[in-house]
């Protein structure tokens, strides 16, 4: 019996200047673990004049994890913070009761040409940290413990698992791994997982129960202690998961929490300019409109 439960494929989905691959939250599968959204964004290929300009927009109830394959992405936010991200680097921005931040590209890129590629991600926080203080890391690519094993290079990003454990602060028991092998390869993992847990591929393609998928298709397990499969030559996947939360999570444009009080306080707060303002920047991201549905 095959050990996939469910197949993703990637939709686009539009931010700002951008098109990016939306793979979560799904409507037959909202979360896996604590993730609770995630976007493929590019490979873009921008112009002289084209940049990323993403400005003041809020979040509460999440972390957000920013990890890049290609391009380089200028992050500040309400803490004071400002740090450029580049490939293999992680940035992880924990909102707790709410922060904000800004998306640009960096000045020293601005007129040239470019190329953006990366993943966007958001992992929920669990109910006792939901409104902590705000935070931020960068953790640089060469601290992300990476390895080789019989052909296959590994990282691991966030999280603990293989018997290691990345510098990045997470909050729940969680795993976020980078796979990728320049040949065939068998790969059989799963007694290093645990809770809920999906595959991502980014390049390339894999096989698994007689069955073959390829890239920008996400898969969730049925159970992730059953993860085995193989790798073709020249393929990257990325594995997610971790144990779930006991209690629902609502997710409303940037906001996520538990208690959708928390949600409509937050809405209510960037309405009436109460959150923290990013330093020296200006230009915020209205609320978007309620969502209709039906005629």
């Amino acid at each position: 019996m095959s050990n996939t439960k469910l197949i993703i494929e990637e939709r686009a989905a539009n931010i700002g200047n951008f098109l990016v691959g939306r793979l979560l939250p799904f409507r037959q599968k909202r979360m896996v673990g604590p993730f609770i959204f995630i976007d493929h964004m590019g490979p873009a290929h921008l112009g002289a004049q084209d940049n990323l300009d993403v400005a003041m927009h809020p979040h509460i109830g999440l972390s957000t994890l920013t990890f890049l394959f290609e391009g380089a992405i200028m992050h500040r936010d309400s803490l004071g913070t400002a740090v450029e991200i580049t490939p293999g680097a992680v940035n992880w921005m924990t909102a707790g009761k709410g922060v904000v931040h800004t998306e640009r590209t960096p000045e020293r890129l601005r007129h040239s040409e470019k190329t953006l590629h990366g993943l966007q991600i958001w992992v929920a926080l669990p109910v006792e940290k939901e409104q902590c203080e705000p935070s931020f890391t960068h953790v640089e690519a060469d601290e992300i413990p990476s390895w080789e094993d019989n052909g296959v290079q590994f990282k691991l990003i966030a999280g603990k698992a293989f018997g290691k454990q990345s510098p990045v602060p997470v909050y729940s028991p969680l795993y976020f791994i980078e796979v990728k092998s320049k040949t065939t390869q068998t790969v059989t993992i799963g007694q290093h997982l645990f809770g809920e847990s999906a595959l991502y591929i980014l390049e390339g393609h894999i096989s698994s129960d007689g069955h073959t998928y390829g890239a920008k298709q996400l898969l969730v397990a049925k159970d992730s202690t059953l993860c085995a499969f193989e790798l073709a030559a020249n393929t990257t996947v990325y594995i997610f998961g971790g144990e779930a939360f006991p209690e629902t999570r609502f997710i409303e444009w940037n906001f996520v929490a538990s208690d959708k009080s928390l949600i409509a306080r937050a809405k209510e707060a960037w309405t009436n300019n109460s959150f923290p303002p990013v330093p020296n920047e200006t230009e915020r991201i209205p609320l978007p409109p309620p969502k209709r549905f039906g005629g």
